[in-house]
């Protein structure tokens, strides 16, 4: 079996006791952002298995996104992350 090296852990366990690996992680040619998979890659930024710098470059995504979906994350729950009441949680 081949592991490919990678810069950091390949697993880390969340503070609710289950186990998040790269694995877990939605694929690099994601284009279609549902509130799971945001949810997936703010764990992963949160809990080190990621660095926020990686993210964005593995993800293609601008600074300023996953810095809203992290402070969407932060002060309203993954709830907040979807497309639907995505309106009802964004500040004017």
């Amino acid at each position: 079996m081949y592991l490919k090296k990678v810069e950091g852990p390949r697993a880390v366990t969340l503070p609710d006791g289950s186990i998040m690996t790269r694995a877990d992680l939605p694929p690099k040619d994601t284009r279609r952002w549902v509130a799971s998979r945001k949810a997936a890659v703010v764990k992963a930024v949160r809990s080190g298995l990621v660095t926020e710098k990686e993210a964005r470059e593995m993800y293609a995504l601008s600074e300023d996104e996953l810095e809203e979906w992290m402070r969407a994350v932060k002060e309203h729950g993954e709830a907040a992350l979807k497309a639907t009441t995505l309106q009802r949680y964004r500040q004017p």
